[in-house]
């Protein structure tokens, strides 16, 4: 367990990921420097100090990766760092500018500032499964030794290309300046990350999950032979990797794998109203699964606790709390209006 006097620093803090790890950290006793762009924006930021245990567990600092320098102030005196933010912009004029680089710069930052701070005995990234799986020919089964193809994402130019070259070229740099600097530095790999959540806006990640609810069909290939994680798997796999003295290296972080004729089915079967397709253009009928293995986590002891059927009920029904999915159409059942 994670003793009181810790202090852990949460950037991204405000995010899909970052929040829910916020509040998870502060349960298990730690105190936390979450840092956001806007602490003032209330909208945005509402949902972590309305967090159980934030008053006197919860500070907000203003930092930002594309300015220099200001994570150092929030860092100053925390044993731990969990780099969680990113830039998360698909829909970007400039995504080297206004992307791939503020990507590498911030982390590179991130990590200067823990080497000045002196008190931080270990980083955790937030990684991606864009660095691990994205090439010309996919392969059937992928672990922390995989690598992306930088240069078939910037020639093809697919849905999130630029997400996936950020991250990919941020953690290599990463690993570089932990060895020239000796820092103590490991990285999660999730997939796609899906569950309910604490911010007011739609999570980019379940812009994808959901894609087949909302017909967006720009994103059915990243879920054609996808994988998945839980929310609060991941954000608890975070916690365990930091607090594991043995944890070194890469981690991927996935529970599940499935294609999207086993999601559509999945949602089918549980909002049979929202009326999901189940045939797809260009897709064929049947699809080898891709296997994520975690079993470099799992075998130091890390337990996932939820199913896919969880994690799509969690983001769902906290979509339809929020307003941010349709509520479904009412049908007549024998004479009786049902939901």
């Amino acid at each position: 367990m994670g003793s009181t006097s810790e202090s852990v620093c949460v950037t991204g803090a405000s995010g899909f990921i970052g929040s829910w790890l916020v509040m998870r950290l502060m349960e298990r006793g730690y105190t936390v420097r979450a840092t956001v762009r806007d602490p003032e924006n209330m909208k945005k930021v509402k949902h972590l100090v309305e967090l159980p245990g934030a008053k006197t567990k919860l500070s907000l600092w203003k930092a930002d990766l594309a300015e220099e320098g200001s994570f150092d102030e929030a860092i100053k005196g925390c044993t731990g760092v969990f780099h969680v933010a990113t830039p998360m912009d698909f829909e970007s004029k400039d995504p080297e500018n206004e992307v791939i680089k503020p990507t590498i710069k911030g982390l590179v930052d991130i990590m200067k500032a823990c080497v000045k701070a002196k008190s931080v005995r270990r980083i955790v990234f937030t990684s991606s499964a864009g660095t691990v799986d994205v090439a010309e020919k996919s392969k059937p089964f992928y672990d922390e030794n995989c690598w992306s193809d930088v240069e078939f994402c910037r020639r093809v130019k697919m849905t999130g290309w630029m997400y996936f070259v950020s991250k990919t070229l941020a953690e290599k740099e990463a690993w570089k300046f932990a060895k020239e600097h000796n820092i103590d530095f490991v990285s999660i790999i999730p997939p796609l990350v899906v569950g309910p959540f604490l911010m007011p806006t739609m999570p980019p990640s379940l812009i994808t999950a959901l894609s087949l609810i909302t017909g967006n069909e720009g994103h059915y290939h990243i879920i054609k032979q996808g994988q998945f994680v839980h929310l609060d798997d991941l954000c608890l796999a975070h916690i365990f990797l930091f607090e594991n003295p043995k944890a070194e290296g890469r981690y991927i972080c996935c529970s599940h794998e499935a294609t999207i004729h086993d999601i559509a089915k999945l949602l089918n079967q549980k909002y049979p109203h929202y009326n999901i397709p189940t045939k797809f253009k260009d897709i064929p009928d049947e699809l080898e699964i891709i296997r994520f293995s975690s079993k470099k986590i799992t075998d130091m002891g890390f337990k996932f606790e939820y199913s896919l059927e969880d994690m799509f009920a969690g983001a769902v029904e906290t979509c339809r709390e929020k307003g941010l999915l349709p509520q479904p159409a009412q049908t007549p059942v024998n004479g009786t209006m049902h939901k």
